[in-house]
């Protein structure tokens, strides 16, 4: 049983375009790439050859790993009306014990982004943060050292 991926539709739709890309165009140019490899010389001690090979074994793993990510996905409504707790697709804005703010979006895996600000339901500040309400105060255990946050909004 493959585990479940959740995507915000924004995000469903980058992963199929990029498969789509990698089916239509990466696969071509890169048998092109190989057929005139072999036109030069022959395959053996053929640098070209062996990168243009190596070039696609990454593109057909990457387009089994978007077949495999795509058929276990499940979109996130990030449209939804607020709930008034933190869920997959909340904007959320946190202040830490500072009072210095930072305003996240909680996505699923493969989607995240640190510096875009969205963070995976699996980080350990969305892990957290799932369920709770404007006002909540959550500790935060990551690699670093433990911290606190206060909720301060949910969109």
């Amino acid at each position: 049983m493959e585990k479940v991926v959740y995507l915000t539709r924004e995000g469903l739709a980058k992963l199929e375009e990029e498969l789509h890309h990698l089916r239509t165009e990466r696969r071509h140019e890169v048998a092109e790439r190989i057929r005139r490899a072999k036109e030069f010389t022959n395959t053996v001690d053929n640098a070209e050859y062996d990168d243009a090979k190596n070039e696609q074994a990454f593109v057909e793993g990457r387009v089994q790993s978007l077949e495999r990510l795509l058929a276990n996905a499940v979109v996130i409504d990030d449209h939804a009306a607020p709930s008034g707790y933190v869920r997959l697709g909340s904007h959320v804005t946190v202040a830490d014990a500072d009072g210095a703010e930072d305003v996240y979006t909680i996505v699923g895996s493969a989607e995240a982004d640190p510096k875009a600000g969205k963070i995976s339901n699996e980080s350990p500040i969305g892990r957290v943060l799932l369920g709770h309400m404007v006002g909540d105060k959550v500790s935060v255990a990551a690699p670093g050292g433990s911290f606190e946050l206060m909720v301060k909004a949910v969109a």
